[in-house]
């Protein structure tokens, strides 16, 4: 890029070429509304990225259960994060889709660490929780999802079951309350109050808590998987709920000691009239029933 500026720039010495980077450019602006061109393709990652996460559902669900709880495959062996993994990517590549920055499929302690991506040769087994969180890009560069379902397989502990009522009871409470034009940060304030009020870390009374609720509500969606507007208690108060916009919503409780973790996440659209759109539906069923296994 910078060598075709460089020959534009002698084919037309009468223009003067300016550089932006950092907070001060244009570009993240510019980039924060998108069109009805670019919400239809937005809207078709989703709809790729849900049916992924179906079958992948529905592969978990259909595999034999060792008697130790372990899932198997087909050839008898143990499954691993690092076989879901595979499928994840091959069949996103059959859609059109790519794994740009990698899927987080993690088990279990990994599952309360919220950026870890999981560890392949960790053993996918009943009852621990299980982050699937899901941002996949169009083949050869183009517009983000991101999604994510947070699963227990078989059954959840009464501990796991609590927390993620709490993460899907804030889920609901922040969605139900999305407001055209109202500043995305006030809905993050909003979460840490109701963690707090339940007994969790946050960043509203915490600085980098490592457990509890420990990243920000949310963020936008386009070209980028992160962008603007920001969600953060330190947003500024541009990063408003504007026509045009898409933003994830993704409330969580990280509690990597106790082996566990929950994430809800969806992607919804600020609509030109003020209505907030989800753009794919999916279950947010936690507890996940196996087909070969009754407890």
């Amino acid at each position: 890029m910078l060598g075709l500026i460089m020959d534009l720039a002698k084919l037309m010495p009468e223009i003067e070429f300016i550089g932006e980077s950092g907070t001060d450019s244009i570009l993240p602006y510019a980039m924060e509304t998108k069109e009805d061109v670019e919400i239809a393709r937005i809207r078709q990652m989703g709809a790729v990225t849900t049916t992924v996460v179906g079958m992948i559902a529905d592969y978990l669900t259909s595999c034999e259960v060792r008697e130790d709880e372990v899932l198997l495959k087909e050839d008898g062996h143990p499954l691993t994060i690092g076989d879901v993994k595979s499928k994840i990517s091959l069949w996103l590549a059959e859609r059109g889709a790519a794994d740009v920055e990698g899927t987080i499929f993690a088990i279990g302690r990994d599952a309360g660490i919220p950026h870890s991506v999981g560890t392949p040769e960790d053993l996918i087994t009943l009852g621990k929780t299980i982050v699937f969180d899901i941002f996949p890009a169009e083949k050869g560069g183009g517009y983000f999802y991101d999604f994510t379902r947070t699963w227990s397989l078989g059954y959840a502990t009464p501990e796991a079951q609590a927390y993620y009522d709490q993460v899907q009871e804030i889920y609901n409470k922040v969605v139900e309350n999305l407001d055209l034009n109202a500043s995305f940060k006030d809905y993050h304030r909003m979460t840490c109050e109701y963690f707090e009020s339940k007994g969790h870390k946050s960043q509203l009374n915490t600085k980098n808590p490592l457990d509890g609720y420990v990243h920000t509500l949310g963020h936008g969606l386009g070209l980028n998987v992160h962008e603007r507007p920001w969600s953060g208690l330190q947003a500024s108060e541009d990063n408003i709920l504007k026509p045009g916009v898409v933003i994830t919503i993704e409330p969580g409780l990280y509690y990597p000691n106790e082996g566990m973790g929950f994430r809800i996440e969806d992607s919804y659209r600020v609509s030109p009239d003020g209505t907030i759109e989800l753009l794919a539906e999916y279950p947010y069923d936690f507890v996940i029933e196996m087909k070969k296994w009754r407890k």
